[in-house]
């Protein structure tokens, strides 16, 4: 988050009004921790005279600042935290990632279409039981069976006692949230020591669990595993490929943007824009009307508009499954993009995109047509 913060600023620097100057205050939050939130936002409020409160990647924090926000009325930008409910306990909050329903109910659609038993394992906080709840609703309607659920301890959870579990009771599908990073890769690790894959039990999940920093690392384990998910730095829309161009040009051509970091160059791009439409004033009340009606086509991840009564964004998700290509040796991503409008029809007409060691992509709808690899390309059927 940090990092695609910074690059917007410094690209970006002349789409401000003449004269006017953006400065950066960042505070660490220390995790999800709303105590120490609470405290920062205090001060950002109080001794910073701050104007608009942004960054958060926890759903907890997010919720700890709303009240802060209310009374002070001091604008805040989530370019991560996904609670669906928190924006009600602050008119002055908007968001500008996602929320776990947006992912987990298509997944839930589609999952139930194509296997009949699953069994849901989530982080054992507020997004995480959202994430149950909307897998859980659309795999039922779509014909589909729970036959268990487990909620995972968040702090230093041990996965292996949680998926031994799931594999002892034989789901076709094993649907799951945690909230990316280290413990996305720790799961994948448990999922790989249990040979869950020769189990025959597919790993599903929001593409918290396969981020793109994390993916390369995580080995071939991943092949194979399926998420829905807003952003994939493989996606080959001009603005996305511009941005992960200067990304890697900053950071290093090894490092892919994740979804944080496309959020908050989408935070920035959004905050810049209400204060060119102020000519560089920053009225509260004035900058949550602009945002209500906010639209860019210049996001990486697609074109988006903004919910007029939600505060939040629309966005366009994608199917991901995890596929080799050619003789590069990181996972790469085939995906297919969806509207969350119409999401129910993206598994009649998914295709996937494989990524060459050139990052270029070639399609292939979904069919039992498949190809050997060749030294650049490899198709595979899903």
């Amino acid at each position: 988050m940090d990092k695609g913060a910074k690059l917007y600023m410094k690209l970006n620097a002349d789409k401000l009004p003449p004269g006017e100057k953006v400065e950066l205050i960042q505070r660490d939050d220390t995790g999800a921790n709303p105590d120490v939130a609470k405290r920062i936002a205090q001060e950002l409020i109080v001794r910073d005279k701050v104007q608009i409160i942004t960054g958060i990647t926890w759903t907890p924090n997010l919720a700890a600042i709303a009240p802060l926000s209310a009374e002070a009325k001091i604008p805040v930008m989530s370019m991560n935290a996904a609670g669906a409910r928190l924006l009600a306990n602050s008119p002055y909050m908007a968001r500008i990632s996602f929320t776990l329903c947006q992912a987990a109910y298509p997944a839930g659609l589609w999952a139930g279409k194509k296997y009949k038993k699953a069994y849901v394992a989530v982080s054992d906080f507020a997004p995480g039981h959202e994430a149950e709840g909307c897998f859980t609703r659309g795999f039922k309607e779509a014909g589909g069976e729970i036959i268990g659920a487990v909620r995972i301890p968040f702090a230093n959870p041990d996965f292996v006692p949680f998926l031994q579990r799931i594999k002892d009771a034989k789901p076709d599908v094993m649907f799951a949230f945690n909230p990316a990073g280290k413990q996305a890769a720790a799961m994948m690790k448990a999922y790989r020591d249990l040979d869950m894959a020769k189990a025959n039990i597919k790993y599903l999940g929001t593409g918290d669990i396969t981020t793109d920093e994390e993916l390369a690392g995580m080995g071939d384990v991943a092949i194979g595993v399926t998420t829905v998910h807003h952003y994939s730095a493989a996606a080959d829309r001009p603005a996305n490929k511009a941005f992960v161009a200067a990304f890697k040009k900053e950071y290093g051509e090894t490092l892919n943007p994740g979804f944080m970091a496309m959020g908050a160059w989408d935070g920035m791009e959004a905050i810049y824009a209400a204060i060119r439409a102020q000519g560089g004033n920053i009225d509260p009340q004035k900058t949550v009307d602009f945002w209500k009606t906010y639209k860019t086509a210049n996001s990486p991840r697609a074109t988006t508009s903004w919910s007029l009564h939600s505060r939040s964004f629309t966005s366009h998700f994608r199917w991901r499954c995890c596929c080799r290509s050619g003789s590069w040796r990181p996972p790469a991503w085939c995906w297919k993009s969806f509207s969350t409008r119409a999401c129910t029809a993206a598994p009649n007409s998914r295709r996937c995109c494989l990524r060459s060691a050139s990052f270029s992509c070639r399609w292939q709808w979904r069919g039992s047509f498949s190809a050997p690899c060749s030294s650049r390309f490899c198709y595979r059927t899903i």
